[in-house]
Parts: structure tokens; C-alpha cells; sequence
């Protein structure tokens, strides 16, 4: 979903010195907009610190950086700054522990409304997860409107961006995690055993989870639906299963 020029605007940073300054200084960036085909020093130095920062690069077309423009000054180079600090997933196994709670983590694929996001984040929060995975690619970061929209939620639960979901999904297995993960076409969510260590998967309403995400999950859970639709917006679908996962805590019994 392409931001629109407000949010963006937010917390945008314009030119090529004080983009280069932000990476130095340690700001958090989700991705940067540079223009198609500039290769000069300043440029390859924004690259460089872009690649050690783990942030998406976006190259575009210079109409498409002056629409973006608040200054009309942008030299060919925008960052967008996320609105927070990402977390480490070690902080989210910290919490679990200072808790003296199994590790509850919900990860995120292919959302890209900053309201979903928001939203599940104030589930997690709610729901008493131990903090949300996002994906680095196809995906919003912690934008202001995810900030509004999580209701304060985002200064308690942890948030972190991965490069490869999957791949994460395979080490926190080695952490002990089980992964189960939203599909209208896998087993009832009563009838899953979803106590212990878990990880919930969660995508978009249109794309739901990726394939190969979801081919390292444990388990499908189906949410059972009795309407003329034939699915739940991302938010929901991540609040249902998440209480299911809360129930089954708090009673010790799947079904």
C-alpha cells in the first residue's frame, strides 16, 4: 500500500546530508527514496549506511520524490524515520521471562495498512503477547499512523523487523517455539493444542500468509466463520486466534 503524503511528511528526512547524519546518529529508518540512476558520492554513502542498517532502498522517479517533498529541497534523497525504536527478539524472550510466562509472539506477513498493524499491536498488548515480528519487505513499519492507532500499546509491547520471516521462523524453533499460523483451509482453532511456546501467523486479508512462511508453521489454524463473506480483516483474525491462544492458557484445554 503506497503512504500517502501526510503521513510520510511526518516523519520524513530531506537531503542528502542530514539523511546521511540521521543514519549516523542512530535513527531508526524504514526506508529510503532515492532517485533512479544517481550513483554520486553522497548517494553511494546513504547506500552504504542504508545496507548496514538493514533499510529498504526505494529507487523512483524524481516526480515521485517531489510529490513526497515537503521542502521541495530533497536532492534526490527522502528517509521516512519510523516513529520508535525497533526492539531485538531477545527483548521480547526477556519479557516472557521477567513475566515468568511461556514466549507468546505474534508475526506479521504481507501487512501493509498501518491501521492493521496498529491494531494488532494493541492486541498483542492486550492479549499479553510478548511482542510482534514484521517483515523488513512488502510490509509498513511503525509509522505515526501505527502509533495512533495502537492507543499507546507500542510503548509496552516490543516490535521488531526481520529481513526473512521464514527464517526467523526457523530459529525461533531452535528456541523452542511452536508456529501455527492463520489459513482458512487448516484444522478447526478448537481443535489445536496451542499452549506452551508459540508463535502466531498472521497475513493479509487479500494474500493471507506467503507460502513459503507459512510451509515452516507447525500448524494451520481455521477460524470458524458462519457468514455470507469468506474472510476477516488481518486485525480481527489476529485478535480471534489470540484469545483462542489465551484461552487455552488460562484453562489448560484445547476444545
Amino acid at each position: 500500500m503506497e503512504e500517502t503524503k501526510r503521513e510520510i511528511n511526518e516523519f520524513t528526512i530531506e537531503g542528502r546530508n542530514a539523511v546521511i547524519e540521521a543514519f549516523r546518529a542512530g535513527r531508526p529508518i524504514d526506508r529510503v527514496y532515492i532517485l533512479d540512476g544517481c550513483q554520486d558520492g553522497p548517494v553511494l554513502t546513504i547506500k552504504r549506511e542504508a545496507r548496514k542498517q538493514n533499510t529498504m532502498i526505494k529507487y523512483v522517479a524524481r516526480e515521485r520524490l517531489d510529490q513526497l517533498s515537503e521542502t521541495g529541497r530533497h536532492q534526490g534523497v527522502i528517509a521516512c524515520a519510523a516513529a520508535y525504536e525497533y526492539a531485538q527478539i531477545e527483548d521480547m524472550f526477556a519479557l516472557a521471562e521477567k513475566k515468568g510466562e511461556q514466549p507468546f509472539l505474534i508475526l506479521l506477513d504481507n501487512i501493509e495498512d498501518p491501521h492493521n498493524l496498529g491494531a494488532v499491536i494493541r492486541t498483542a498488548n492486550l492479549a499479553g503477547a510478548h511482542g510482534v515480528i514484521i517483515p523488513k519487505n512488502r510490509a509498513v513499519g511503525l509509522t505515526a499512523a501505527v502509533a495512533r492507532t495502537s492507543a499507546g500499546a507500542l510503548n509496552y509491547t516490543p516490535v521488531a523487523k526481520v529481513t526473512n520471516l521464514a527464517k526467523t521462523i526457523e530459529e525461533l524453533k531452535d528456541k523452542g517455539l511452536w508456529f501455527v499460523c492463520a489459513d482458512m483451509g487448516g484444522t478447526r482453532m478448537y481443535d489445536l493444542d496451542l499452549k506452551g511456546p508459540v508463535g502466531l501467523v498472521v497475513g493479509s486479508e487479500g494474500e493471507g500468509v506467503g507460502r513459503l512462511v507459512k510451509e515452516k508453521c507447525d500448524m494451520r489454524a481455521a477460524i470458524p466463520m458462519k457468514g455470507d463473506i469468506d474472510s476477516l480483516n488481518a486485525s480481527v483474525a489476529a485478535g480471534v486466534l489470540a484469545y483462542e491462544i489465551v484461552r487455552q492458557r488460562i484453562t489448560g484445554n484445547a476444545g
